[in-house]
């Protein structure tokens, strides 16, 4: 593991942190029965009766796992 010769100043420290940013998640937009719905691409969605019990997860129209 490299260890560095030198200790590094706060400022340098404060400045190679301050690089990193925070992205907002891509959300895909989806209609359902005239309902709008916001979900994350790619991930499993969970379904619902009409009573707003949760039943299952569904991905691309088939069931993957219980609830």
């Amino acid at each position: 593991m490299a260890v560095p010769k030198r200790k590094m100043s706060r400022a340098n420290t404060r400045a190679r942190r301050a690089q990193w940013k925070a992205s907002a998640p891509k959300l895909v937009k989806t209609v359902e029965n005239g309902r709008v719905t916001y979900s994350l691409s790619h991930h499993a969605k969970v379904v619902t009766d009409s009573a707003g019990t949760e039943l299952f997860r569904e991905y691309k129209g088939r069931k993957v796992a219980d609830v």
